[in-house]
């Protein structure tokens, strides 16, 4: 009834994470999808309420791409009052909250607000409506949180399994250590400004022996655009050791041929 066999080894985090609760879905494939999204996003506790087509399904297991053990794990419910009996926070998303006086978090508040929870010893759902019309008033009344997803007001449409993942990214995210922004190097390293000053005084050599800095009034300008060039590019060790070969063959190919001043005299 599985499907494949070979899912990835998924196991729920150590303590209390948030439970995804899916209330009356209607295709197998997005339920098999949404496990696939939790999988990202390190979530695993998912519970079913009154799937129209039943449970299990064979096609949400093919569809769940790695994370069956997510489906082999996930519970059934026959009410959505069943599926929160033991829970102590319950969220829902619900796209426009209308005649309600409750707090509505974001995607990412609310995640925030997950860990908090959890981090407490408390249990928190989140409740995921049938793909055609959302959650109910009757649904929306068994929980004491919105969450909306603030998106393009033209099309803000999001189906079962893009909900549910872009509340397993938030959940992940908050928690993730990764800075935000990095400079990868792979094999090198970014170059001191020692080895810069270096590179620049073989590369300002070159430059005047040449001719290319024979202005004297423009030649500090230039030399600075130079500069300033350099740095702002977060040039590595292995990019100045090019650049010194580059720098140096450019002198040899120029000696070869004969320095400018050197031709300037000979004509002379």
């Amino acid at each position: 009834m599985t499907g494949r066999e070979d899912g990835a080894d998924l196991a729920p985090l150590p303590g209390e994470t948030p439970i995804v609760v899916l209330v009356n879905p209607q295709l197998a494939d997005n339920i098999g999808m949404v496990a696939r999204a939790m999988a990202n996003g390190g979530l695993f506790h998912l519970r079913l309420v009154a799937p129209r087509d039943g449970w299990p399904q064979a096609r949400a297991f093919r569809t769940a791409s790695g994370s069956q053990r997510i489906l082999e794990q996930c519970t059934l419910h026959d009410t959505v009052a069943d599926a929160v009996a033991d829970c102590h926070r319950v969220f829902a998303t619900c796209p426009r909250p209308r005649y309600v006086i409750t707090r509505v978090f974001n995607a990412r508040a609310a995640a925030e607000e997950f860990h908090v929870v959890n981090n407490n010893g408390l249990r928190a759902a989140v409740l995921f409506g049938p793909e055609r019309a959302g959650l109910t008033a009757d649904d929306l009344a068994h929980a004491d949180t919105l969450v909306r997803y603030p998106l393009n007001p033209k099309h803000n449409s999001l189906n079962l399994a893009q909900a549910v993942m872009i509340l397993s990214y938030e959940w992940w995210m908050a928690a993730e250590a990764t800075p935000p922004r990095q400079f990868q190097t792979h094999r090198t390293a970014p170059a001191t400004k020692g080895q810069l000053d270096n590179f620049m005084g073989h590369l300002i050599e070159e430059l005047d022996a040449c001719g290319f800095l024979r202005n004297a009034p423009k030649r500090p300008g230039m030399v600075r655009n130079l500069r300033h060039w350099f740095e702002r590019g977060e040039i590595t060790e292995q990019e100045l050791n090019t650049m010194h070969g580059v720098v140096s063959e450019l002198s040899r190919g120029r000696m070869r041929h004969g320095r400018p001043e050197a031709k300037a005299e000979e004509d002379e």
